[in-house]
């Protein structure tokens, strides 16, 4: 019996062997790879190689002796990429494999485009919901809004799905059909839309506009191909409505790009031939220079970046660069500090490697990198470089500037604060929601803003859906309470705390007349997105921004700009 089972097993293991061959096959591609791209420089050349093709050895032989006696049945291609996966996380997390399946998310990244419908989804209390609609496209034309919930595409329930897993449904290959029957707001039963697929091109610069004293303002929101020609294109289109007479660059939340694409916007600003940003890797001929090789489209504009935490990468080469250069002002919260660049390597089998191959350093000739995931401290977490240790830059104008943990602003401005109750109408999609009823309510009725009655209706709809939400102020009278219980304190002192947790009670009643600004603006920017799309959500949120107004002034202000060149 004994002899029986085993003979199955190894039968068994042997086809999954021959399934396995590939990956072993992709695993020396991966580590071929990286002997030929990645620039070892080992003391003794022949030692660090031995080493490695020793560890492949051990590493194939651990695989097989796994894939072929191991109790269970192994899946041989799971098996293999949890062992990529667990060596590259031992490096930082910018270095990741890509599987075939996955390769579309590099297309997104480099040319910023791929094959859909023009929606963006997103799950709301578990179901799948249609978050923008992208003008021009094909779910435009063809009438679905946001707030549609997606229940089949082609066929496939999305019931239970991630999103990820329901934008793989609905994108494909450009001119093919697509079926997406969708639940909608107001209507009995669910509805049916035929689309075609297209090329989906994301914009880079998500919204322009010249404002007041003729001061152009740009959201610039990502950084594939063609980011430095969107940034031209804006520029020539706002000075058709007037004289430029400085620029807002804003940079808040946008994760970064290409590193090409970061010099190509730079260079819309800066003097040809100066020197944008120098990456280096492990080796000394792998220093690259990159430099501006064109004429500025404003030379003599003042010009401020906003940035904040989630400003990274490419967005603090952008922001780095112009402070650097002392041609730019740079405004909000210290960004986000990510110093690597990353490049792309095909392996077999259609998959793909994106590995971390060199720093960056700025004109000062500062790294911003403030992680160093090559080592952790006694916690496990990974290192950072104190204060007291970074080194002081100059600026070309002479400002001082430091290495390491990001951007820090000239102009420290905190983004301000939105309060509990927003963060949770947020978080349960209440403003979404019920913009989703309204329009639905109000299908042929023009919507130019929130007025009174619409807040009014705001109300009595949160109200109906027994919102709820907890002050921070709750939860600190409630701890101090328990500890005043278990240090037994006086009756007196506990009956002051109840008082004082009636009065905030209270209070938070009047939470939405206190908040009322805040829930119009939010109100106003989900609504608008319904009436003009994406630009319409992001220019009411502009509305009563505080580093957006700072930025402003100091554009506006000879006077303060000059004084904010001149040193921080």
């Amino acid at each position: 019996m004994f002899s029986e089972r085993t003979t199955k097993r190894e039968n068994s293991m042997q086809k999954l062997m021959r399934a396995g061959r590939g990956r072993i096959a992709l695993f020396a591609a991966i580590i071929a790879l990286l002997l030929v791209s990645g620039g070892f420089t080992p003391n003794t050349e022949g030692d660090y190689f031995f080493k490695i093709n020793k560890s492949i050895d051990i590493f194939g032989q651990v695989y097989k002796e796994i894939a072929s006696n191991y109790v269970d049945e192994v899946d041989p291609e799971k098996f293999m990429r949890a062992g990529i996966d667990g060596m590259l996380g031992t490096l930082d997390p910018y270095t990741v494999f890509i599987a075939k399946e996955e390769g579309d998310e590099v297309e997104l990244l480099t040319n910023g485009k791929y094959g859909g419908i023009g929606v963006t989804i997103g799950s709301r209390e578990g179901a799948i919901q249609v978050v923008t609609v992208m003008d021009g496209y094909s779910a435009q034309r063809a009438g679905i809004i946001p707030g549609d919930k997606i229940l089949e595409v082609d066929g496939v329930k999305v019931e239970n799905k991630k999103p990820d897993e329901v934008r793989s449904l609905t994108r494909g290959e450009p001119g093919t059909e697509v079926r997406v029957l969708v639940e909608r707001e107001g209507e009995k039963k669910p509805l049916m839309f035929v689309l075609i697929r297209e090329e989906i091109q994301l914009k880079n610069v998500t919204y322009f506009e010249l404002r007041d004293n003729n001061i152009a303002y740009i959201r610039l929101e990502r950084f594939s191909r063609r980011a430095g020609d969107e940034v031209r294109q804006a520029i020539k289109e706002m000075k058709l409505k007037g004289e430029i007479k400085g620029v807002v660059l804003d940079l808040r939340g946008n994760p970064g790009g290409l590193l090409d694409a970061a010099v190509d916007v730079v260079s819309k600003f800066i003097p040809k031939g100066s020197v944008i940003v120098t990456t280096r890797g492990r080796r000394p001929e792998t220093e690259k220079h990159y430099a501006s090789v064109e004429e500025p489209l404003l030379p003599g504009a003042p010009l401020v970046v906003l940035v904040d935490r989630g400003s990274a990468s490419a967005s603090e080469i952008v922001a780095g660069s112009l402070q650097d250069l002392d041609r730019a002002i740079v405004v909000g919260t210290r960004s986000f500090g990510k110093g690597l660049v990353q490049t792309v390597q095909r392996l077999s089998y259609d998959a793909q490697i994106k590995i971390t191959t060199a720093r960056y350093y700025i004109p000062s000739g500062r790294s911003i990198q403030e992680i160093d995931y090559m080592h952790k401290d006694g916690n496990g977490v990974f290192a950072t470089v104190p204060d007291s240790l970074k080194r002081a830059f100059k600026t070309k104008g002479g400002r001082t500037v430091y290495e390491y943990g990001g951007i820090s602003p000239d102009s420290a401005v905190q983004a301000e604060e939105t309060g509990p109750m927003i963060r949770e109408l947020n978080r349960k999609s209440l403003f979404f929601k019920f913009a989703n009823k309204y329009f639905s309510d109000h299908r042929n009725e023009p919507f130019a803003g929130v007025t009174p009655a619409i807040l009014n209706q705001f109300k009595t709809y949160i109200e109906e859906q027994k919102f709820d939400y907890k002050e921070e102020s709750e939860g600190k009278i409630k701890e101090l309470h328990q500890i005043a219980e278990r240090s037994h304190y006086s009756k007196e002192v506990l009956n002051d705390l109840d008082l004082l947790m009636s009065a905030l009670e209270k209070e938070k009643d009047r939470g939405f007349e206190r908040y009322k600004d805040h829930i119009e603006r939010e109100l106003n920017a989900e609504m608008m997105a319904r009436v003009k799309g994406e630009a319409g959500r992001i220019a009411e949120s502009l509305a009563g921004d505080k580093q957006l107004d700072v930025a402003l002034q100091i554009v506006r202000s000879p006077a303060m700009y000059s004084k904010k060149m001149v040193g921080h």
